[in-house]
């Protein structure tokens, strides 16, 4: 497993557990889809029900595969966990990525504009600077925009313990 995989999975504990707890809870992921879905106004009601959905299905597949002392919320040792077993979660991430990157294309063009991308990866929490850099990476037309399969790639491959150097590792930039 690479370094880079356990960075990753520090930040997005981290970018979940808005509150600082050190544990995952329902509420975290609730608080996390209110801000996706305020930041994305412009799409349509199906991308708003599927990332909800995915948001949902992303927290109860954490409780019911990690949750080793039963106690309904995630601890930074149990949510690694999911760097050392990424099979047990191989649905629930598709749904997320597929669902995160079709909110990003209001229109339905299969293009995200980098607005919208922006405005929804800041909403998860992370920083300007890298989002914008980790967009550059996806090779954006000319149009200033990304293909909505390119970032559900993107997201899934973030997830992937045995890779490095990926685009993603561009939001670890600096601490969020």
């Amino acid at each position: 497993m690479q370094d880079a995989a356990i960075d990753r999975v520090k930040l997005i504990f981290t970018l979940f557990d808005a509150d600082g707890t050190g544990y995952l809870e329902a509420e975290d992921f609730d608080r996390m889809a209110n801000r996706v879905l305020a930041a994305s106004p412009r799409s349509t009601e199906a991308a708003k029900s599927a990332i909800s959905d995915a948001f949902r299905r992303y927290w109860t597949t954490l409780v019911e595969e990690l949750d080793a002392d039963k106690d309904g919320r995630i601890s930074f040792e149990e949510y690694s966990a999911c760097v050392l077993s990424p099979e047990r979660f191989d649905d629930a991430l598709t749904d997320f990525a597929e669902a995160l990157a079709e909110l990003g294309d209001p229109d339905g063009d299969g293009l995200i504009h980098r607005t919208d991308f922006m405005a929804l990866m800041t909403a998860i929490g992370f920083k300007r600077r890298n989002v914008n850099t980790l967009f550059d990476a996806f090779g954006p037309s000319q149009d200033d925009q990304v293909k909505v399969p390119v970032w559900a790639e993107g997201i899934k491959e973030y997830y992937s313990p045995e890779k490095a150097d990926i685009a993603g590792d561009l939001l670890l930039g600096e601490s969020s």
